[in-house]
């Protein structure tokens, strides 16, 4: 990639585009399309015509999406599927019609079935039922990855679909209605040592098991696929180690300095029993993650509660 290459970021204001834009400038990278939500209704497939047609982008990345956790999915199943399909079907579609020379596809592990062997290889996509509480967005995101696969086929179009595992990061959600589990954690734990609460609740069991992944490192990872990777198969970007929500919060309770109790909520859901990714694929080409959970939480919870 040329670095005057123009590249056009979707979602560069959410915690994966900008930790993708940041990783690209740090590279010498200097011209950038972006547009806000506002700005560019992604949804609109006039309005995203007309972009296209008007900046002429070389290279897109597509981190642009409806997203949630857990109650978020299983509320706005409408939404999250209607949007999250609008978005990538116009983008896509655009890249193709405008020749430009190499998307990036980002989706989700919530991809893989529900009850699909661990870890999670990349052909075992559509091998079995979804969890139903995220299926409408897991849908629209295996659709995406459907078409960059078929516009490459078809069109011989340079489209790569990345799917990686549970994130987190600086621009992450801590909304308590409708983050991920790891944000909400922090957010609770930090606000329970504050008010002197002698508990914390967490949902479900505290038995699924979780990997994550810092968006710092996504972002290497995506910088290295956009120069190393053209297949039509999807790539799995993950840490491929794992532990269980117990786990997570008893390690998040030890960094903020936490002494009270955990009360785990049995009759809130768990969600998918496990997902790690097998990740054997990046890694043989090359890439390995850098930032170790407990590294990566320490730095969130200091740059964003102080703590």
């Amino acid at each position: 990639m040329n670095k005057n290459a123009k590249i056009y970021i979707a979602g560069h204001r959410g915690m994966v585009g900008s930790a993708i834009m940041r990783k690209f400038e740090a590279e010498g990278f200097t011209n950038f399309v972006v547009r806000t939500s506002k700005e560019l209704d992604l949804r609109n497939q006039q309005a995203v015509a007309d972009f296209f047609a008007q900046e002429k982008p070389e290279y897109v990345v597509l981190a642009a999406a409806k997203v949630g956790g857990i109650v978020a999915n299983n509320t706005f199943r409408a939404e999250f599927i209607y949007e999250n399909l609008m978005m990538q079907c116009n983008v896509i579609h655009q890249s193709y019609v405008h020749g430009v020379k190499k998307l990036m596809f980002l989706g989700s592990s919530c991809i893989y079935p529900k009850l699909a062997p661990q870890p999670l290889k990349e052909d075992t996509l559509l091998s079995g039922y979804l969890e139903h509480t995220n299926e409408p967005y897991a849908i629209a995101k295996i659709a995406g990855i459907k078409m960059c696969e078929n516009y490459r086929a078809q069109y011989g179009c340079d489209f790569i679909s990345v799917m990686p595992t549970n994130l987190y990061g600086r621009n992450d959600n801590y909304d308590l209605h409708n983050s991920h589990v790891l944000p909400a954690l922090m957010r609770k734990f930090v606000e329970a040592k504050q008010n002197n609460s002698p508990q914390v609740e967490i949902w479900g069991t505290g038995t699924p098991y979780r990997e994550f992944l810092h968006t710092d490192d996504l972002a290497e990872a995506c910088y290295f696929l956009m120069q190393h990777y053209s297949e039509p198969t999807l790539i799995n970007v993950g840490t491929g180690e794992d532990q269980t929500i117990k786990e997570l919060a008893l390690l998040i309770k030890e960094l903020v300095g936490y002494e009270g109790e955990l009360f785990f909520d049995t009759s809130k859901p768990d969600g998918t029993p496990r997902k790690l990714m097998d990740v054997t694929k990046i890694k043989n080409l090359g890439w390995t993650p850098k930032i170790t959970l407990r590294e990566g939480i320490k730095e969130i919870l200091k740059e964003k509660f102080g703590v």
